[in-house]
């Protein structure tokens, strides 16, 4: 019951770090020793999409298991990579028989002291962004409710990434939407102070904006608020407007 407890404790411990401030490295780095903690395993690493196509090694519990990780990326071989490329889980992957399949890593991870690694996925139905790779020195297999608790823990993960990623792109969607406002604001303004100012009419105006924001490499948003400032006068914005 003891370890029932604990796991639950660890799922709400994940999903309590989905609030404000939002650390991701905080978050994973929590996620790879949780792992090592309720499983048989002895240390973990973390890769993630770069979101360009490129894994890059973002969590780890020792430093042994980081140059593992990134002897990984070096080579193009081991566990994670495959699991990223397939979306499949590794369980109970002896090292001593792979070095066929791998055979800079194999070597490697065996010279750090390590028999057995296994590697889970980063996924949220077809979408990997990850896997998360377990390294154990002994041959103990893992049991099929232990891969399943690493699984389980790497989809909570995964579903918190997707959300922050979310939260992030919606609220530069926000700013940018905004600026877009104030924008066409300030452009509405401009060509109602160059009509007062020049004598033409609003539609005339704005295209004596945007022919001299375009001739003078500016944007709109430059020009119209030197119109409003005072800084840009009706005679100039012609002059270089309505030049040939």
């Amino acid at each position: 019951m003891a370890r029932e407890i604990r796991l639950a404790e660890v799922f709400v411990e994940l999903a309590d770090t989905l609030v404000e401030e939002f650390d991701v490295v905080d978050f994973l780095q929590t996620l790879t020793e949780r792992a090592v903690e309720l499983v048989d395993a002895d240390s973990a690493g973390l890769m993630l999409d770069d979101q360009r196509g490129k894994l890059q090694v973002v969590a780890y519990t020792d430093d042994p298991t980081r140059v593992l990780e990134l002897l990984e990326l070096q080579n193009d071989e081991g566990p994670c990579m495959e699991c990223f490329s397939t979306g499949q889980r590794l369980a109970n992957v002896d090292l001593a028989q792979v070095r066929h399949r791998w055979p800079r890593f194999a070597t490697a991870a065996s010279d750090a002291g390590f028999s057995t690694v296994h590697a889970v996925p980063m996924r949220l139905r077809r979408q990997v962004i990850g896997a998360l790779n377990l390294f154990a020195r002994s041959t103990v297999s893992l049991s099929d409710e232990h891969v399943a608790v690493v699984q389980g823990l790497a989809d909570v993960a995964t579903i918190g990434l997707l959300h922050e990623r979310a939260v992030r792109d919606q609220a530069v969607l926000a700013e940018q939407l905004q600026n877009a406002l104030h924008s066409r604001v300030l452009i509405e303004q401009a060509k109602g102070v160059l009509s007062a100012r020049s004598g033409l009419d609003v539609s005339g105006a704005f295209r004596v904006i945007r022919t001299y924001a375009r001739r003078t490499g500016q944007s709109l948003t430059t020009v119209a608020d030197a119109v409003v400032a005072g800084s840009l006068d009706a005679d100039e914005l012609r002059g270089v407007a309505e030049r040939s």
